[in-house]
């Protein structure tokens, strides 16, 4: 795989920028925004290559990085037997190529990537949102989205029909921790002066 990598490398060497084997034994072909509808042509149409089957399209958000949603293109080639993961890279403003032309198979997973992380997707043949609400504001897999929402949603029996409304919380967010050590419980729990001690069982010879 690892061999194959560097070929789709020197192939396209003005867009793929560099090319890895993960621990899963799967490759990983990192590129330029530019280059996506290039190498993903590329990687479906060629004889050596034959990745017919686009199986995903998702993003990995990552704020504190300037381009700061990782975006991941899951192919798989059925002549081959393999899979490959192609990644590239955006912010809030800046759209990626569609790659519909070339798969028609990621007309929703472009739609779900502009509506649950906010990467608009150029020259998308129907670009709206597919999970969400109609008038919904934000996009929920964005890490700086609240936890709780903005609104909520219920049915109203006075007016007869579904309301949207600002949330209001009934009680605030509690805080636990799962990782607490055994230490803090007692190893033996004290036996009362009045209280016989519990006969322990004895191993059977």
């Amino acid at each position: 795989m690892k061999d194959f990598g560097q070929y789709v490398a020197a192939c396209l060497p003005k867009f793929v920028q560099e090319v890895q084997v993960t621990n899963g034994d799967e490759l990983e072909i990192m590129i330029h925004p530019e280059g996506i509808l290039c190498v993903i042509t590329f990687l479906k149409d060629h004889t050596n290559a034959n990745f017919e089957n686009i199986v995903d399209v998702t993003a990995i958000d990552v704020p504190s990085r300037q381009y700061r949603f990782e975006i991941v293109y899951n192919l798989m080639s059925l002549m081959f037997n393999s899979r490959i993961r192609v990644k590239t890279y955006t912010d809030e403003l800046t759209p990626i190529e569609s790659v519909t032309s070339v798969y028609l198979g990621a007309n929703w997973y472009e739609r779900e990537l502009w509506d649950m992380f906010g990467v608009f997707v150029a020259n998308h043949p129907d670009l709206r949102r597919i999970l969400t609400d109609y008038g919904f504001e934000g996009h929920p897999f964005r890490k700086d989205f609240p936890l709780s929402g903005y609104v909520e949603v219920r049915y109203d029996d006075e007016v007869k029909r579904v309301v949207v409304e600002p949330i209001e919380m009934t009680q605030e967010f509690r805080k636990f921790e799962y990782n607490q050590p055994w230490e803090q419980f007692p190893k033996f729990r004290e036996i009362d002066a009045g209280q016989e001690e519990v006969p322990k069982i004895e191993d059977k010879k």
